[in-house]
């Protein structure tokens, strides 16, 4: 690791580790950037390759789905290190995008999408803190929990 990996420093002595990113499951690229900016596809809730799945408000908690979200933001920052080498090229986390399977009675999927955001900033500090929309929906791909995908403002290179 290169001594201005400083964000990538601070993750290892919280004792957060960034998974492997994660290859497209469809016809999509992980991120594209343009103009300064990273637009990374949705990542899944996944830990250590394994989905996490289920339905807010039928048979996950709220915390269940906090995790879930979390594992998202944990992708997110693995993509955005995949894409640009390094995250202190992060200038800001702009927006999130969270779509949390659930039922139509749910409504608390800002606090399902809080698992995100709040680990955004826990990774990135006050570049981290974004505009978000969180959103139900009746189905995800592969029957996870949370999908985030994220606009990212990149530092010049």
């Amino acid at each position: 690791m290169d001594m201005s990996d400083t964000i990538e420093m601070a993750l290892n002595e919280k004792g957060i580790t960034l998974p492997k990113a994660a290859a497209p499951v469809a016809s999509y690229v992980p991120a594209v950037e343009a103009k300064g900016l990273l637009y990374i596809s949705g990542q899944v809730s996944m830990v250590d390759g394994k989905l996490i799945t289920g339905r807010l408000g039928e048979n996950m908690s709220i915390e269940e789905g906090q995790e879930a979200a979390k594992a998202c933001a944990l992708m997110i920052a693995a993509q955005i290190k995949a894409f640009t080498g390094s995250l202190d090229r992060v200038e800001r986390i702009v927006k999130l995008g969270a779509f949390v399977n659930s039922t139509a009675e749910f409504t608390d999927h800002p606090k399902v999408a809080n698992g995100c955001s709040d680990t955004m900033e826990i990774i990135f500090g006050e570049t981290g803190i974004h505009a978000r929309s969180a959103v139900g929906v009746a189905a995800l791909p592969l029957g996870v929990a949370v999908e985030v995908d994220a606009i990212v403002a990149l530092k010049p290179a």
